[in-house]
């Protein structure tokens, strides 16, 4: 029994990663690749920090991965992506607006 699902969990990686390979998953794998990356950029910073901190990066990876994931989504006609990236985007890059904006007067986030 646990064979015949090792067997059909390796069919279905095989079918959904080698067989369905094309640009498309590509392009939302490196999406997601560099949404993903913004953790540990967050993580990573707050260590040398010594206290939880937002890096500017945080928000351009950010930014970077949910554009790319919004054009994968609208590419393969996903509501749920397109819906879920399409505010978190805007999102992004207001912060990026505000941090920028309020640079002079020290942001709560850190300069990479």
């Amino acid at each position: 029994m646990l064979i015949s699902y090792g067997q059909a969990l390796g069919d279905y990686m095989y079918d959904v990663f080698v067989a369905k390979f094309d640009f498309w998953l590509a392009f939302g794998l490196v999406a997601q690749l560099l949404f993903t990356a913004r953790f540990l950029v967050q993580w990573i910073s707050s260590e040398r920090a010594g206290k939880s901190v937002v890096p500017m990066a945080f928000w351009f990876f950010s930014m970077g991965g949910g554009l790319m994931t919004l054009i994968y989504g609208i590419a393969k006609r996903e509501p749920v992506i397109i819906l879920g990236q399409s505010l978190a985007t805007v999102i992004y890059i207001r912060n990026i607006m505000l941090i920028i904006k309020n640079h002079s007067r020290g942001s709560e986030s850190v300069p990479n």
